[in-house]
This record gives C-alpha cells, structure tokens and sequence, in this order.
C-alpha cells in the first residue's frame, strides 16, 4: 500500500491513498484522492493536477497509529457526501487584499508589484536598500534589455509576482521529473516517476482507472509540448501541471472538466449532472445555494436554452472573461512614474519612485537581511 498524508505545500494540503491489496480494492477505491485546501488563495483546480494524484512513498517504516488516522480521513471524507458548493470556475485573484487608495499608502501596489510575501521583505529594507534591489528587478521586468520598461513587460511581471507560488510548485516537481537532469522532461520521464508500477495493478472495483487517467496526462503533456519534441521544458512543464493559467491550455481544462462531469458520454453537460458535481445529499432538502444554482444553470449556463451546456458555454461558466487587475495596476504604475510621459518607464524613473513599487524602513534596520535568490 502506498500513501501520502500530510501538506504537499503551504499553499495547500493533500492527503494521496492508493492501495494494491486486492481484498481492500472494492472498500477504499473511492478513497484514492482527498485533499482539501488550506490556505486563503484557493487551489487553481483541475480534474488531474499532479499535485492531488502523485504516489509518493512507501509506508513501511511509518508508525500505524499515524498512518491509521490518516487512513480513516481519507475513507471518511471519500466515501461521505457532500454539503459544501463545489466551485470549478477560475477566477484570478486580487492582486491585494489592502484598500487601493495613494492618498493613505501605496501597501496595495507594494503586493501587487512585489507579491504579498516579498513586500513584506522590503518593508524591513532601507529605503537606499530598497532603491538597490528595485534597481535589480527592473532589469529583469526590461525582458528585451533594451533599457526600457514597457506596459506589457510591467503587466507580465507583476502576473509573475502574483503566480509565484505556481513556479515555486513547479520547481519542487520539476527535481522529481527531470530524472536524467537534462533541463527538460520528457513524457516517459513523468510516466515512469508518477505511475511506475502502478499501471500493472487491476483497476479499482469502483471504475477508477490508472491508466485512463494516464491518458488524459498524456493528451494535456501533448497539449503543453508546443514546439512537438516530446518533451516539456520548464514553461511547457507549467503550463502542463497548471494549464489554467496559459491561454493555449484552456481547451484542455475546458474538456477536462466536461468529461468529469458528463456522466452519460454525450459530451454535453445537463442540468442533473451540473447539479450532482455540485451536490449529492440523497433524501434530504435542497440548501437554498443548490436551488439558485439550479436557477443559475437555466437562465445564464445554457445560453443557447437547450437544456445543456455545450463546450463554449462551459468554458463561458469555468473560465469567465474576469477585470484584468495585472493590466490595470501596470497601466496605473505607468502613469505615475513616467515623467517623460513616452508611455515607458526607464530605471532612473522607476527608482525615482521607489515608494510606490517597494516599501521601506524610514531608519536603517541594523542587519542585512538575506538576500532572496530572486534578488
């Protein structure tokens, strides 16, 4: 039996159950996958993200008392039903929980600049420490080096310092993929490091299949491969294992979802099926979220008034056209900093207005910090 319990990150927690011994196959099959997010940024969810199916290791040396509490969670929480909404729709995140008002402090365009981890960091710097690393970073927004900052350069950055704990994901994956550390990941490498010898197993009593679901990672791994080699290099890798967050992935995320939810195989999505992915208390009354949901479905999901959703009113209800914060902000750190007002930013302007981008300590603050890698 292999198992893993306990938090995959800081961003989340997963408890992983899979189990060889044919006798138990038909009891704890459903129990295969349960996670349940901790953190207040929520899980970017998709029906196969490598972080809520990948077996980890052996429980051989483990104690059992732990290991049987972490059992009984997984079978509880698989096998029980449930009450809470589902929520399948991506949305993206603010960019700060603070109030955006210039007139009060510039906290908001600290974390949306910096990410609200890294703003905490310049907070405990100098303000010519700060004025330093700012320098720094903005030689690495100017991607084209040509000794500008763009709209669209400060709109990406500042999509990165909001994802960063995406890459920070992908990082820890990435060193159990590249087996033969050749800067790349290949299909057969991610095959044989997350299925091994798992495939060889039967299939679950419950209809819970290993391979199949190694097929649809092959059709999303595929999907992710632009330039067709066959292997994934770190940007392939990231929009393979968070295909939510690229736009020539959402097809795969869009289809995904459908296949997990059409239960029937007509490729369509009825209103039964929206409703049980959501809801599956048996004989009890309906909350009232699930009857606004069933009213939701009638008057905005199925556009068309056909009883179902199709695939592009789907991808209409999971992946909404939501305010850009990243193009706002970018457009508002713009005009702030331009003096020459050309509509880009060179460094000395950027630095000019240090605190709008980074925050800092009006007094020195005794000790250098260590230095981020990033920095």
């Amino acid at each position: 039996m292999l198992t893993r319990c306990g938090p995959m990150s800081q961003r989340r927690g997963i408890c992983v159950l899979a189990t060889s011994l044919a006798s138990q196959r038909s009891t704890i099959g459903s129990a295969w996958v349960c996670f349940r997010e901790l953190t207040r940024r929520p899980h970017r969810r998709t029906s196969q993200d490598v972080g809520e199916k990948r077996l980890a290791v052996f429980i051989g040396r483990m104690e059992l008392r732990p290991f049987l509490m972490c059992f009984a969670l997984c079978v509880v929480y698989a096998t029980s039903k449930p009450t809470e909404k589902k929520d399948r729709v991506h949305h993206d995140d603010p960019l700060s929980n603070r109030e955006h008002d210039d007139a009060e402090n510039f906290d908001y365009d600290h974390e949306a600049f910096l990410g609200q981890e890294e703003a905490k960091t310049f907070d405990q710097l100098t303000p010519e420490e700060s004025k330093e690393r700012l320098g720094m970073l903005v030689e690495r927004i100017d991607e084209d080096k040509d000794g500008f900052v763009t709209m669209e350069e400060m709109k990406k950055w500042i999509k990165h310092a909001q994802k960063r704990w995406i890459y920070e994901d992908v990082d820890r994956q990435w060193k159990t993929h590249d087996l033969n550390g050749d800067n790349v990941v290949s299909w057969e490498e991610y095959k044989n490091a997350t299925y091994g010898y798992i495939l060889d197993e039967p299939d679950a009593d419950d209809g819970f299949s290993y391979r199949q679901m190694m097929v649809r990672d092959e059709r999303r791994f595929k999907m992710a491969d632009l330039d067709g080699d066959q292997n994934a290099n770190k940007e392939e890798f990231t929009s393979f294992i968070h295909p939510e967050e690229f736009e020539h992935m959402k097809d795969i995320v869009v289809l995904e979802t459908m296949e997990d939810i059409d239960k029937n195989g007509d490729g369509l999505i009825d209103l039964e099926e929206y409703i049980g992915d959501m809801y599956s208390q048996e004989g009890a009354a309906e909350p009232e979220w699930v009857k606004t949901e069933r009213e939701q479905f009638a008057e905005f999901r199925d556009k068309n008034k056909d009883g179902k959703m199709d695939k592009e009113e789907t991808r209409d209800w999971i992946l909404p056209n939501d305010y850009d914060h990243a193009e706002a902000e970018a457009k508002h750190l713009v005009y702030e900093s331009d003096a020459d007002k050309d509509g880009r930013l060179t460094k000395a302007e950027i630095v000019d207005k240090y605190d709008l981008f980074v925050g800092s300590q009006a007094t020195d603050f005794g000790e250098a910090l260590t230095r981020h890698d990033e920095f």
